[in-house]
């Protein structure tokens, strides 16, 4: 009931008040259960990452991994106030600990030494919480990226911003959206580790 408040409202609108009201109970019988609001929030960001596809150590890792990620992006996005409370609190929830365990699984069967695989394994979920983050709350709707480029148009002018402008231009004239595209990112770091185990199994 809280995930659906918080889904509905925004994190600040979840309460213990509030969350009693949506369960029918009163709210010193929600205390019976749940200690207090940090660890509502704790137990809201835990089912929240249990949403989340569970990566299998045993597959093909990038694939795994890839996977992974985007079901990740969904469940953010599902949950637009989650991303920051995961970037924010220590989670040691069982849903938390399997899906890292899994992605460190992934990559040390990939080759990487476990201090490697941690560090790759930050690097994707960086991607993830930034690129999310940023799509949720860019000041402009994806429809509105060639009016917009039109505005700015004048403040770029081609002897001081002549890559800005080309730009600009082709956003203008429909031949780029302007939108970020969330695989070549990630295919990018992918990528990059793909080539890092190929020389670790060498």
């Amino acid at each position: 009931m809280a995930i659906d408040l918080a889904d509905q409202q925004g994190l600040k609108a979840v309460t213990m008040r509030k969350t009693a009201q949506r369960l029918k109970v009163e709210a010193m019988s929600l205390y019976n259960h749940i200690a207090n609001k940090e660890a509502l929030l704790d137990a809201m960001v835990e089912a929240v990452v249990s949403e989340v596809m569970l990566p299998d150590p045993n597959g093909e890792w990038r694939e795994e991994l890839r996977h992974w990620a985007f079901s990740m992006q969904a469940v953010l996005n599902r949950h637009p106030w989650a991303t920051l409370l995961l970037m924010e609190r220590i989670n040691i929830g069982p849903a938390m600990l399997s899906q890292i365990d899994a992605g460190l699984g992934c990559l040390v069967n990939a080759g990487f030494s476990l201090a490697d695989a941690d560090q790759a394994r930050n690097a994707l979920t960086s991607h993830i919480y930034g690129f999310v983050l940023n799509e949720q709350n860019f000041p402009l709707e994806p429809g509105s990226y060639a009016e917009a480029a039109k505005t700015f148009l004048p403040n770029l002018p081609e002897d001081t911003y002549p890559y800005m402008r080309a730009l600009a231009v082709e956003v203008i004239e429909g031949r780029f959206s302007g939108l970020n595209d969330f695989s070549f990112g990630l295919d990018l770091i992918l990528d990059g580790l793909a080539r890092k185990s190929a020389s670790l199994m060498r």
